[in-house]
């Protein structure tokens, strides 16, 4: 009976990674003990975020090691759905304005239901 061949990654590299999560969690945190504001603030969350998630999806995850044909059908789909969310983010602010210029501030005044 033939045993199945797989293939093993060095334990170093997963002890690696994770010690380096860490670290980057520990930076992220520190976004918020040193009470960063406004866009700085919003920017390195989500730039600590992707680096985390980044990590986790290549070595965790085995896509280090995939052929460059897989990691694209898994990597590719997502960002075209950001870019549309974001032209629909865009078209929507325009939608918004574009409907109160036209119809402006509502002077609806509803009457009084009883009849005289």
């Amino acid at each position: 009976m033939a045993s199945a061949e797989g293939q093993q990654h060095p334990l170093g590299v997963y002890y690696k990674v994770w010690i380096l999560l860490f670290v980057v969690s520990f930076f992220s945190y520190m976004v918020d003990y040193l009470h960063f504001e406004g866009a700085v603030r919003w920017g390195l969350i989500l730039l600590f975020m992707f680096v985390k998630a980044g990590f986790i999806i290549a070595i965790f995850m085995h896509m280090k090691w995939e052929r460059l044909a897989l990691q694209l059908c898994i990597l590719v789909p997502p960002v075209f759905i950001a870019v549309l969310i974001w032209l629909m983010a865009i078209e929507a602010d325009h939608t918004f304005l574009t409907r109160i210029e036209f119809f402006g501030e509502s002077t609806f005044i509803p009457e009084s239901p009883h009849h005289n």
